[in-house]
């Protein structure tokens, strides 16, 4: 890597380096997107296999979202002030290897712990790999090489629950954190020697590092979550204690927050109302979806027969549907307007979500799960698009960045906080048998709780974003 001083030079997509640095960043972004999804489709088979019922496997997927939630901005902010290249590369470096410990571990407890670790990896090399496309390019370049990112990263995505799939069947459930090895040695190797570098002149810059801002928020989520996940375990009234304690110091974080000067998550911007409203519809859609997977999969293994092959080819047209149809949203958002349809796309979802309530025991995948997944990917790709261009519009372009920063993290939180609590309010908590009908019967009471989520999004943007009348400067006139 280079380490002359001075401004990053700026690379030519079609140039040899420049196909280096975008492969790196694709490999380092698709494997974490990757790792999400397949881990989902192997759950049950780590459930079977690790024990521990229901709460491992939440677990498994909360340990990773806690410490990603928690640590992104801060990875971002490290890009800033020691350079993207380096962070970039401790992330995928440290994902490729902390990837090892999951795939070994002997316990649910071991792999908890690794997963924590893991999202800690993933919060390096998240912010970092986007950081580096959007501003290691020339401004010819940039358009070409952030849409080439985002849709071979976003591939990803889309194959992920049938890679899970074929690996569970056929090779077991530790091969969906095997595979991110190769891939972290991968993205290493095309990255080494290629990433536009710079020395990072930190002076000014470090007191931006809000590294104890970054740990309350951390230690806040992680102990309301663990009340809400363990309550069958700790008992209720710890569990209450936990809950309240992690709220407590959520509420002292913002109040800091808003004494410094550069702090970790803007509050200020929540002043905003259409921010606000945005991420709010953002948090409730969120949620939903990431319970409601989590729970879909399950079903579908442990209950209706499903193998994780056809269970990651069930919720398919989910993330395709979602991935396909997004991008052409831009001109439906023109024609339509945003809030009409933040308000239409999670009522939409909402009815997939309750469609998928007919899942029970054996289940035809055409007339039953086809139609449930179809109408949520429609809903959450009517979702999507309106959300970034409301949360865009809504902010100072100089704001943009971390505007796009903070909506990241509230997708994750919401995610992290739905998977801990809507077992818990469907009564799915310390339950052991995931194929016996106090499952089952849980699991249809939580995806009527996943689709008022979504149904309480589209009131929060129906509401929230409704024009204001105001009344002109000098004048007597109003505009809406």
């Amino acid at each position: 890597m280079s380490t002359g001083r001075g401004p990053a030079r700026r690379l030519a997509l079609g140039s040899p380096t420049g196909r280096w640095v975008l492969a790196a960043t694709v490999l380092g972004s698709g494997m974490a997107l990757l790792d999400t999804t397949t881990v989902t489709v192997a759950l049950p088979a780590i459930g079977r296999d690790l024990g521990g019922g229901l709460a491992t496997l939440q677990w498994v997927l909360d340990a990773y979202l806690l410490t990603l939630a928690g640590l992104v901005l801060l990875g971002a902010t490290l890009g800033e002030v020691l350079g993207h290249d380096r962070v970039f590369l401790a992330g995928a470096a440290g994902f490729g290897v902390i990837s090892i410990l999951c795939a070994a571990s002997p316990s649910g407890l071991t792999l908890e712990l690794s997963r924590l670790f893991q999202g800690a990896a993933a919060a390096l090399l998240v912010p970092g790999a986007l950081a580096i496309v959007s501003t290691g390019f020339t401004a010819e370049d940039r358009g070409r090489a952030i849409a080439a990112w985002s849709v071979i990263s976003g591939t990803a995505t889309v194959i992920g629950p049938l890679l899970g799939g074929l690996l569970v069947d056929h090779a077991g459930w530790r091969w969906v954190f095997w595979i991110n090895v190769p891939l972290a040695a991968a993205a290493v190797g095309a990255a080494w020697g290629h990433l536009p570098t710079r020395e990072a002149d930190s002076r000014g810059r470090v007191d931006r590092l809000d590294i104890g801002g970054a740990l309350a928020v951390t230690l806040g989520l992680g102990l309301a979550v663990t009340g809400l996940i363990a309550v069958h375990t700790l008992g209720v009234a710890i569990s209450v204690v936990a809950v309240v304690a992690g709220l407590a110091v959520m509420v002292g974080f913002g109040i800091v927050e808003t004494r410094r000067a550069h702090p970790l998550l803007p509050l200020g911007l929540f002043r905003i109302r259409a921010f606000a409203v945005a991420n709010l519809a953002t948090l409730f859609v969120y949620a939903a979806l990431s319970a409601a997977l989590l729970l879909v999969v399950v079903e579908l293994q442990a209950v209706a027969g499903y193998s994780a092959l056809a269970s990651g080819a069930a919720i398919l047209p989910v993330t395709l549907l979602l991935f396909a149809l997004t991008p052409r949203m831009g001109g439906v958002v023109s024609r339509l307007g945003a809030r009409r349809l933040l308000t239409l796309g999670p009522l939409v979802a909402a009815v997939g979500l309750l469609l998928f309530v007919r899942v029970s025991g054996p289940a035809s995948y055409l007339t039953v799960v086809l139609p449930a997944a179809g109408l949520l990917g429609l809903g959450l790709a009517a979702t999507a698009a309106p959300l970034t261009t409301t949360l865009l519009e809504a902010v100072p372009v100089t704001r943009a960045a971390i505007a796009s920063g903070v909506n990241n993290t509230v997708t994750r939180a919401a995610g992290l906080l739905a998977v801990a609590a809507v077992p818990l309010a469907a009564g799915l908590a310390g339950i052991d048998d995931l194929t016996g009908s106090a499952y089952d019967q849980g699991y249809h009471r939580a995806m009527v709780v996943a689709a008022l989520l979504c149904v309480a999004g589209a009131a929060v943007s129906f509401i929230g974003l409704r024009p204001r009348r105001q009344r002109a400067a000098g004048s007597g006139a109003v505009s809406a």
